[in-house]
């Protein structure tokens, strides 16, 4: 499925991921949910929409009548963006994966848990988080399915919330060595995000690529006519992206 948005003049799309709201601990969290905030009021006037990229929390999940505590700050300012008629778009990462209804139904807007493709005016982008993408990975890929089942989940919520966050905040920081997330960039070749891309690009083109994940912003070439663009991380980085219906940028929020 291709969904469709369109871009006025002097509009521009947003492109942020891997905040992981919640670590290392509460006030280094709350200050990097201020800057996420602060990002998100600079650009609003100019903004076509955003896109998160999963992620955004270090770990979130939903109980029938519980969510994780905090993260007003973050959930208010979306709450306004949308209320203004500005659509924000959420993909989940490996570490959010367990979003439900909650963002739908208090905040309208829209959660995709596998890439999407966005026709925006001319141009086509292939948009997701990037978790299990590519080649190989068959031990996480096992993992994010059992994860994904609907049976484990409901398991899950038998575990009081207090017991269930403790076990799944301690598996969120063990979590952060696997998948390649913290290995250095060494090639093309060795991304597997960039292997997919190329992959997707043989069955239908995509003018640009735009993924998180991997915590490091970079830019490689698919084609003469297509480019892959991971927009990095909040941690350390603060980087994101920015299209404006010509050209697709990598920038940093200071």
């Amino acid at each position: 499925m291709t969904h469709q948005l369109q871009l006025n003049p002097g509009k521009k799309l947003f492109f942020a991921s891997d905040c992981h709201l919640g670590e290392p601990d509460y006030n280094t969290s709350r200050e990097r949910e201020k800057k996420v905030v602060s990002w998100l009021d600079t650009y609003m006037e100019e903004a076509a929409g955003f896109f998160l990229l999963g992620d955004i929390f270090d770990f979130w999940f939903e109980y029938n009548h519980v969510i994780p505590k905090g993260y007003v700050r973050l959930l208010g300012k979306l709450a306004e963006i949308t209320d203004l008629g500005i659509p924000v778009i959420f993909f989940t990462g490996n570490h959010d994966m367990w979003l439900s209804d909650y963002f739908s139904q208090e905040l309208n807007i829209p959660v995709y848990r596998e890439p999407q493709s966005f026709k925006v005016d001319n141009a086509m982008l292939q948009v997701g988080h990037g978790d299990g993408l590519g080649p190989g990975q068959a031990s996480y890929k096992f993992l994010k399915a059992m994860f994904a089942n609907p049976v484990c989940q409901w398991m899950f919520k038998w575990l009081h919330p207090n017991v269930g966050f403790a076990i799944a905040n301690r598996w969120s920081r063990q979590s952060r060595t696997y998948n390649g997330v913290s290995q250095p960039f060494v090639s093309a070749g060795d991304e597997k995000i960039f292997q997919h891309c190329i992959d997707t690009e043989k069955i239908q083109h995509h003018d640009y690529y735009v993924f998180g994940h991997r915590h490091l912003a970079m830019e490689l070439p698919v084609t003469a006519s297509s480019i892959y663009f991971n927009v990095g991380e909040w941690i350390q980085g603060f980087t994101f992206g920015v299209y404006d219906g010509s050209d697709f940028k990598l920038s940093t929020f200071d």
